[in-house]
């Protein structure tokens, strides 16, 4: 594991070594052991192996840092291959307790439990963790994909039915006490998304593996712990600066998620996006269709059309709050090569998405680079990812410090309220509703000439009482 302090860390020599750990009994953690541990592509998402139970059923299990759950196929499913029984388990252990995660695309609900688990490309040993078995979903298990569970490794607040669900990751640290870390590389930049392959990636768990990029770790501040929230200070297309007010790019939340396929943008910051896109790219007609998803552009397999588009860089604040750092992603990301027509046309999805409650650095983006979760010391790291590369060409950049003079000295509202809070109002609105309906069941009782005639404004009602959930 790297050296803790500093924003950014120069390669250190002997870091590969690891770690020695009580919990493994070669005395090190090795991290090569985990690289090259998932499968996917961007499309349908990156997956790792896991053993479940006893004996051990093998499946494969979606990586999702923007949810808390471990969840997997209880039951068969049309759109699984496999599925975990609990039944041929010796180990597994039922809560009785029923839980349901809802997404931003689809939802399951099933029944928490426990049972060992290991990883072949993981961590040493086996470990006792809570598992949530999924008997029914809606548009969570799509045809094609290739994994039967999700592995959330998120916070604890996002965990469902509550926070008292302790979370996989939660749970290695403190059965194999490795350091409290993970990273995460996706190498599908520049492939056919949903192709007939599988691209490669790792899932390192408990430190930083150094084959994995190149150059500096920069390191931004997380800034509250449910999901990986971070704050963006400015975006540029071609070098442009879009102008936007800072807090305009984190409305609600700005997360770095990689179980969401895109880079999806609040709908006021997608416009400008796009258009900054339309207005410096070489393509003077456009269909709008591409823009919002619906439409497909393709071109001759000879040609390639990133050389059309600009780059688009994101500013995250420093570590030292007076300096900002820029992730850039040239076309190569977000102009997504999707499907060959015939012999001759290659067809382009565009990568990024409106969204209408937060900025998610997805795939698109996280293909780019080396993402470290250091929870440890509460901070989301970046760094250039080497198989980030096209034709030889690297496709992601990292450039800093910059100075944050000219924005806000917090872009982040302080009226973005999670989860944990918003149960606690929806209690003490609850509560408040029980009273006015009391005392309402009171004042029937009271006889006619001492009512007051209450008009349908004095009701208090379910849409009244301001109780929201979110989820991805």
């Amino acid at each position: 594991l790297r050296p803790a302090s500093g924003s950014r860390q120069q390669d250190a020599p002997g870091a590969a070594d690891g770690l020695a750990l009580a919990s493994d009994p070669g005395g090190t953690l090795n991290f090569l052991a985990m690289v090259e541990n998932l499968q996917g592509d961007s499309g349908r998402g990156y997956y790792l192996e896991m053993l479940i139970g006893t004996p051990p059923q093998a499946l494969n299990i979606l990586v999702d840092t923007g949810s808390s759950n471990f969840a997997v196929a209880g039951v068969p499913d049309p759109d699984v291959t496999s599925y975990f029984n609990p039944e041929l388990s010796s180990t597994y252990r039922s809560e009785g307790i029923e839980v349901t995660v809802k997404y931003s695309q689809g939802s399951w609900t099933g029944v928490l439990g426990t049972d060992v688990i290991t990883m072949p490309k993981g961590l040493y040993g086996s470990y006792t963790i809570n598992i949530a078995t999924i008997l029914e979903s809606e548009n969570f298990f799509l045809p094609g994909v290739k994994w039967h569970g999700i592995l959330g490794l998120a916070y604890d607040a996002l965990a469902k039915p509550s926070s008292s669900v302790e979370t996989f990751f939660d749970s290695l640290v403190r059965q194999a006490k490795i350091p409290n870390i993970f990273s995460l590389q996706m190498c599908g930049a520049g492939l056919p998304v949903s192709g007939s392959g599988t691209n490669g990636g790792s899932l390192v768990l408990g430190g930083i593996e150094p084959s994995l990029y190149t150059g500096d770790i920069w390191y931004t501040p997380i800034k509250e712990e449910w999901y990986y929230q971070v704050e963006i200070l400015k975006l540029e297309v071609g070098g442009q600066n879009l102008e936007l007010d800072c807090r305009e790019y984190n409305a609600d939340k700005a997360i770095v998620d990689s179980g969401t396929t895109l880079l999806r943008l609040p709908e006021k910051v997608f416009s400008a996006v796009v258009q900054a896109i339309a207005r410096t790219s070489l393509i003077q007609e456009f269909s709008s269709g591409f823009w919002t998803g619906l439409q497909l552009a393709c071109w001759d397999r000879t040609e390639k059309p990133w050389s059309l588009f600009p780059k688009l860089s994101i500013y995250l604040r420093d570590e030292n709050s007076s300096r900002s750092f820029r992730i850039s992603i040239l076309p190569q990301l977000y102009i997504q090569p999707i499907l060959v027509i015939g012999d001759n046309l290659q067809c382009y999805r565009f990568g990024i998405s409106s969204s209408t409650n937060a900025l998610v650095i997805g795939a698109t983006v996280m293909e780019g680079f080396y993402v470290i979760f250091d929870r440890a010391q509460r901070r989301v790291g970046f760094a250039v990812s080497p198989c980030a590369e096209v034709d030889g060409f690297p496709v992601s950049e990292i450039e800093g410090p910059f100075p944050t003079a000219d924005v806000a000295s917090n872009c982040v509202s302080s009226l973005s309220f999670h989860e944990p809070v918003l149960w606690i109002a929806s209690y003490a609105l609850m509560s408040l509703c029980g009273i006015i309906l009391l005392v309402l069941i009171v004042l029937l009782l009271i006889p006619p000439r001492c009512q007051h005639r209450y008009t349908d404004n004095d009701v208090v009602n379910d849409e009244s009482s301001l109780v929201r959930h979110r989820w991805k």
